[in-house]
């Protein structure tokens, strides 16, 4: 008897998403407040025991837990294929939502939580898709390196990150990778688009601190160091960017220039009229047009009457892949003499193929679905784990097959207020991620 793999029952996947919002992993980076991830990890692993996998976790440090797990391909000529989601979530703040951000509530025909699109919907895809294959016994086409991280929300430095530099054995065999965020769909015009990641942009969160001369509030000083910081976050803030296409961003906007007869120049007013065609994807795909530093934190001086000896503030920079050296020495050319421009966390933005086979059988997974549906690539503005497996010659991609409503605000809902995903979407999503792993 030939199984189809899509044919799987979806009917709990909702009620397992919603199960991994109420257990709290909320990430505050390097923060006594952050949740570790180690309790979502051991419902990952027992659900998965469940199944009869043999699942392992490895903490990078107490209780920041990363679950690893490899599952044979029928294929053995193949490469394998790394399957990763994050079991962490931004944190979120009860007063300005409308529901309780971890309750894991499902109403209306969503599942309302932090993590419901970021990303403990791809986790719970992930897991019933494997737990079908157990049932029903099926096999993907390439063995499998499924991965749930830790701490992708704050650069996967307890994560993926760790993992590749302290156990890159974990990922020996494997060519290609998929995880967030990509095979969603807009609507532009009358057609529905699946934007696939095929890049990302760089990411460098950089530290100014800036140093003077300490002294009473109430005297003359020249040298202060909340003055001089002001004066460098004034002029990055301000900073406007070049024009900087990439080959993907080109290939997109030439996508959507055919489907909606607009004119794709670089006039600035162009540009904007098709990024404004993708609708709710304009703000992810309008970031990719340049390089962007937005001043996000400050930190200064702990009384009124007091100047203090230092300030630093932190700046969150998402170079045009290429550029990142060059971006740097912009942000420390406009900080200026006397601040100390360091770096947080620095990734490498990047390009891969959009021509490959690996994008073709996404293609047909999703087209299956919806066969009236078209494929477009896109630059990614933010930044997932992909990015610590390329450093591994892992070649990374966006893709979690999502269905959506064509009035839905998708990007509004990563690391937004009420973030829901609609109940059909992730049953449409596993039903595409099933049939593109056994292909």
């Amino acid at each position: 008897m030939t199984i189809d793999p899509a044919a799987l029952d979806t009917s709990a996947v909702a009620e397992l998403c919603a199960a991994l919002i109420r257990i709290d992993t909320s990430n505050f980076g390097d923060d006594p407040r952050t949740k570790p991830e180690r309790p979502a990890a051991d419902f990952v692993v027992d659900y998965l025991r469940g199944y009869g996998y043999d699942p392992i976790i490895i903490e990078s440090k107490p209780g920041r837990a990363n679950v690893i797990l490899r599952v044979p391909g029928s294929n053995p000529d193949l490469p394998a294929l790394v399957v990763h989601g994050h079991l962490d979530v931004v944190p979120a703040i009860r007063e300005d939502w409308t529901v309780d951000p971890f309750a894991g509530i499902i109403k209306d025909g969503y599942v309302w939580g932090r993590g419901a699109v970021d990303m403990k919907n791809m986790d719970a895809m992930m897991l019933t898709v494997l737990g079908d294959m157990s049932v029903r016994g099926w096999q993907p086409e390439r063995e499998l390196i499924v991965a749930f991280f830790a701490d992708e929300e704050a650069g996967g430095v307890w994560g993926a990150q760790w993992l590749v530099d302290h156990h890159p054995e974990l990922f020996e065999g494997a060519t290609e990778a998929i995880s967030e965020v990509g095979g969603y769909s807009v609507t532009v015009g009358e057609q529905t688009v699946y934007m696939l990641q095929s890049g990302e942009k760089g990411m460098n969160w950089l530290t100014l601190s800036a140093s003077g001369r300490a002294g009473h509030g109430s005297q003359v000083n020249n040298d202060n160091a909340i003055t001089k910081l002001a004066s460098a976050i004034s002029r990055i803030g301000a900073k406007e960017w070049p024009l900087h296409l990439t080959d993907t961003v080109t290939a997109l906007l030439t996508q959507v220039s055919e489907l909606t007869g607009l004119p794709f120049t670089e006039d600035p007013d162009d540009l904007a009229a098709l990024v404004a065609a993708l609708g709710p994807a304009a703000p992810f795909v309008g970031a990719t047009l340049r390089t962007q530093a937005n001043p996000t934190q400050l930190s200064g001086g702990y009384k009124a009457n007091v100047i203090p000896g230092v300030a630093s503030a932190v700046v969150d920079m998402r170079p045009i892949p290429g550029t990142e050296a060059e971006a740097h020495q912009t942000i420390v050319d406009l900080a200026g003499e006397g601040i100390e421009v360091s770096s947080l966390v620095t990734t490498t933005g990047y390009e891969v193929p959009f021509d490959a086979p690996i994008v073709g059988r996404m293609a047909d997974a999703l087209l299956a679905d919806d066969p009236t549906g078209i494929i477009a690539p896109y630059l990614l503005s933010g930044g997932t784990d992909n990015k610590s497996l390329m450093s591994l010659g892992i070649t990374g991609y966006g893709f979690v097959p999502l269905a959506l409503p064509a009035d839905y605000n998708f990007s509004a809902m990563f690391h937004g207020n009420d973030e829901r995903v609609p109940v059909s979407a992730l049953e449409f999503g596993t039903r595409v991620l099933a049939r593109f792993l056994a292909s």
